[in-house]
């Protein structure tokens, strides 16, 4: 394989400035690659580090760092210690903007450090009046706004359990995430806008209410003008008022690996698995991530576009503890032909910008360019996560964004409730590639028979502990459903489920999930490989391919969505292949490209191959609740009884 080429590097003075190089320069070495192999040959002496450069403050200290170094499932990470996630979000004080919400409907409200501090304390005071103690769990069924991180922080300085979905969800999707985990109180909101509507929530909160009987008491924050209303069962009682005013903070210390948010896997095959995370290992990962691979500091605006309903969410809000300002937005990122999110970005002066691929690759689809239209004064990244970015994407970034800025597309999971693969300030920005892999993540590429390799497609996987891995999930008492989820693959070693090439330069190339390789032939092909090529033509707007079981082999098929006004014939087929053959190999080549109106994708966005494959092949979704818009499913049943045309 030949190098991608560079779209962009760091000037000296550039990395000199970053807290990444004043890490390593501490630590003794001139290169990051020298840094990263210490971080992973010895991890408990690395975050041991990153704990003191970050001032990471523990209650009650460790005894032991790391307990058993061979166990990635029970590592005993900083055995005996104790500390609070809240309390590092809340550490700084003043009159500087903690949180700047800015909505669809163009509300914008502020809170400082001080008004988020004495926030947080009022509402863990209504916590504890509701009898909310240690251990218990509180839901919130909110927008991504100011009241969902107070109450999150909230729960997490009293010990409680925080999960979160986003609004859009219906009944039976938050009962199969919030009902197995028995939630005591629930937030929720009597509304939400999105794409220019105002859509009542309240129906949906008095079933879910209904529906879970260990909601004792619901809080209704009242979001958009006119909400209100009478909740089915349980205690109801509004915002303001759960809240105690002029109640002090009070942050209870607890051990390192208590649990401090319960996340959910995508339930697109049966119901969500519950996934514990705990506070001493998202803090500590997050620090990592924010402050070293990302740089942020407290001159920072850190926006990523995000719902409560995925874990992007749980990453923008630890910004705090580095001392960035959020940036908060709520509502559809394509509200005004696109241009809301950069309008926000440059009235606020954002200098961290987050989304997901496919939103660039749609902005890009969409022709806006918002170098034209906006400054960017303060502009200095972009981080793309969720697929895969394709090098054309990598393109349009340096082309109708900005030239002089680190694009870091970064790669990880609700799994590890982090990344595996990061950007780096002090690396160059090659097109294709995400820049390296995180400090203290052992991150491999395996072959089929577990042999790392270089420069070869294969899994990708985590050979040693890392401290956020889950601390276990939610009832499964014997971690049997923990262990076959990540383990059985490769006995001992972390198998993530990504499809993946690591490259000569030390950086990533994902490929898609390893759950929806093709195989044909009994060749595996990552879809990002055809989706990169086709998305290419202008009229297709976006694709999905499946292996579809065919006269005892594999084939490949493909589904496209096109522009209004164009139609899938036999010219337009031969190009789609074309362009696939000339760019990767006869093997990706789709036996039949069919148009759709529209691919189904969860909540966070993300496509869903296996879904389809599913419905091609007859057999039932077991769970439609967790998809944005399960009705797109229709268009993919009895497809193998269809011909191109």
């Amino acid at each position: 394989m030949s190098d991608n080429p560079i779209l962009w590097s760091p000037g000296d003075e550039q990395k000199q400035a970053t807290a990444m190089y004043r890490f390593m320069r501490q630590h003794g070495f001139d290169r990051y690659e020298e840094l990263y192999q210490w971080s992973i040959d010895d991890s408990a002496a690395f975050w041991g580090a990153l704990c003191t450069f970050c001032e990471v403050r523990f209650d009650k200290p460790a005894h032991t760092t790391l307990s058993r170094p061979d166990n990635i499932m029970d590592a005993g990470w900083f055995a005996g210690s104790e500390l609070n996630y809240a309390a590092h979000l809340l550490r700084e004080t003043g009159a500087r903007a903690a949180l700047i919400f800015c909505g669809e409907d163009g509300c914008r409200r502020e809170l400082s450090l001080d008004q988020l501090r004495q926030s947080v304390a009022e509402v863990a005071a209504g916590l504890r009046g509701a009898g909310v103690a240690k251990g218990d769990r509180v839901a919130g069924f909110l927008p991504n706004c100011p009241e969902a991180i107070i109450a999150m922080l909230a729960a997490s300085s009293i010990g409680a359990i925080w999960s979160s979905c986003s609004p859009d969800f219906g009944i039976n999707g938050v009962v199969d995430r919030f009902g197995q985990i028995e939630p005591k109180v629930l937030f929720a909101t009597s509304g939400y806008f999105y794409n220019g509507k105002q859509i009542d929530s309240l129906p949906v909160v008095s079933g879910v209410v209904a529906a879970i009987p260990s909601i004792t008491t619901t809080v209704i924050v009242d979001f958009v003008e006119g909400g209100g209303g009478n909740i089915a069962s349980g205690s109801a009682v509004a915002w303001d008022a759960f809240r105690r005013p002029g109640a002090g903070l009070d942050v209870q210390p607890v051990e390192f690996n208590h649990p401090l948010y319960i996340m959910y896997s995508s339930g697109t095959t049966g119901v969500p698995k519950c996934i514990v995370h705990g506070h001493g290992g998202s803090l500590l990962q997050h620090l990592k991530e924010h402050v070293l691979h990302t740089d942020i500091s407290a001159a920072d605006r850190l926006f990523y576009f995000t719902t409560c309903g995925w874990m992007m969410w749980n990453w923008l809000v630890s910004g705090l503890a580095s001392g960035a300002t959020l940036i908060l937005y709520d509502g559809s990122p394509f509200f005004d032909n696109g241009h809301v999110l950069w309008r926000i970005a440059d009235r606020e002066r954002i200098t961290v910008f987050g989304t997901s691929a496919k939103y660039i690759s749609a902005l890009e689809k969409a022709g806006v360019r918002p170098r034209d239209d906006y400054q960017l004064p303060d502009l200095r990244a972009v981080l793309s996560t969720g697929s895969p970015l394709a090098p054309e994407s990598f393109d349009y970034v340096y082309d109708a964004i900005g030239v002089d800025l680190q694009l870091a597309s970064i790669a990880g999971g609700t799994d590890i409730l982090s990344c595996f693969a990061l950007g780096n300030p002090m690396l160059p920005v090659r097109r294709g590639e995400l820049q390296c892999r995180g400090l203290g993540m052992a991150v491999q590429i395996f072959d089929d028979d577990g042999n790392a390799v270089v420069e070869q497609h294969g899994e990708l996987v985590c050979t040693k502990p890392f401290p956020s891995a889950p601390v276990c999930f939610w009832n499964d008492m014997d971690n049997a459903r923990y262990r076959a989820a990540y383990f059985e693959r490769f006995p001992g070693v972390w198998a993530h489920g990504d499809f993946a090439e690591l490259t000569r330069n030390g950086g990533l190339i994902i490929y898609g999930r390893s759950d929806a390789v093709l195989n044909p032939g009994g060749v595996r092909i990552g879809t990002a490989e055809i989706y990169r090529q086709v998305e290419k033509l202008d009229e297709v707007v976006e694709s999905i391919a499946i292996g579809q079981s065919w006269e005892h082999d594999v084939r490949v098929v493909l589904f496209v969505v096109l522009r209004p006004g164009v139609s899938l014939d036999d010219e337009l087929r031969a190009r789609i292949r074309a362009v696939i053959r000339s760019n990767t190999t006869p093997r990706h080549v789709p036996a039949k490209i069919i148009a759709v109106s529209e691919i189904p994708r969860t909540k966070s966005g993300k496509i869903v191959e296996l879904a389809v494959r599913s419905i091609v092949h007859g057999d039932t979704v077991k769970n439609t609740e967790a998809l944005a818009n399960p009705e797109a499913l229709e268009n993919f049943r009895n497809i193998a009884e269809l011909d191109e045309a």
